[in-house]
C-alpha cells in the first residue's frame, strides 16, 4: 500500500506476491485482518532545526519528499515499521537470529529462534505474536514452516504452497524451520553455491533482521 498524493488522502493498495498465492486457493480463507504503517520512503536526515523560517519548517523537506508507489515485492517492502514503545525507552528493538549467515549442505535443516533484545525494558525476548519470517527464493527448500504460533492467520499463512518459479514465501512463528533441497537442477553447470535471504520481523516490536542464505551443492552425490 502507498500514498500516490500527499496533499490529499489517495492510497493505492495492491497485493503482494504471497497475497496474490494466497488468494489464488480460492478457498475463503484469504481475508486481511491486520495491517502495519511504515516510513521506508522517509529520511529523517533532512529534518532541519536551523530552517530560518522557523520551527514550522524544519520538516518541510521531509513532507515534499515523494512517496512510494505499492508494489507487490514483500522482501522489498514495509522494512522500516511505525511502533509504539513504552514510555522512558531509550533503546529500539533489535532481532538477534543467532547466526550471521545461514550456510546449509543439500537436504540439511536448520531451526531459526529469533529473539527480540531491547524489548519490553529488557525484561523479556520473545514477541509473544511470533516473528513474520520471508525466504527470498523457496526454491531452495524441501520446506520452510514457522511453528508455535497457533492463530488462523499463521495457520493460513503458513499452509500456503508455492509454485515451482523463483518465489518467496512467508511463514509466522516463535521458531522458524528450513530443510534445504535435494534438488541437482537449479545449480548451474561448475555452480556449488546458490544465494538467497531470510528476512524476520516481530510482529509486536516491528524490529526487522536480515540473514544472507547460502545453498551448499553436495558434490559427492
Amino acid at each position: 500500500m502507498g500514498y500516490l498524493n500527499n496533499s490529499i488522502v489517495t492510497v493505492d493498495a495492491i497485493l503482494t506476491r504471497a497475497g496474490r498465492a494466497a488468494l489464488a486457493r480460492g478457498d475463503g480463507s484469504f481475508k486481511i485482518t491486520q495491517f502495519a504503517l511504515a516510513d521506508d520512503e522517509i529520511d529523517y536526515t533532512n529534518y532541519n532545526p536551523n530552517d530560518p523560517r522557523g520551527s514550522a519548517f524544519y520538516g518541510a523537506a521531509i513532507e515534499n519528499m515523494p512517496l512510494l508507489e505499492a508494489f507487490p515485492d514483500e522482501t522489498q517492502a514495509m522494512k522500516y515499521l511505525l511502533t509504539t514503545l513504552p514510555r522512558g525507552s531509550s533503546k529500539v528493538p533489535v532481532i538477534d537470529l543467532g547466526f550471521s549467515v545461514i550456510s546449509l549442505g543439500q537436504g540439511a535443516s536448520v531451526a531459526v529462534t529469533p529473539q527480540t533484545l531491547n524489548y519490553l525494558g529488557g525484561t523479556q525476548t520473545y514477541e509473544s505474536s511470533g516473528y513474520v519470517a520471508t525466504i527470498a527464493d523457496v526454491r531452495l527448500f524441501n520446506t520452510v514452516n514457522g511453528v508455535g504460533i497457533n492463530t488462523a492467520n499463521a495457520t493460513n499463512l503458513n499452509s500456503v504452497g508455492t509454485v515451482g518459479a523463483q518465489i518467496s514465501k512467508t511463514v509466522i512463528g516463535t521458531t522458524i524451520n528450513l530443510t534445504a533441497t535435494t534438488v541437482n537442477s537449479l545449480f548451474p553447470t561448475g555452480v556449488n553455491k546458490l544465494y538467497t535471504s531470510l528476512t524476520v520481523m516481530g510482529r509486536d516490536s516491528g524490529a526487522r533482521a536480515v540473514v544472507p542464505v547460502i545453498l551448499n551443492k553436495n558434490t559427492n552425490s
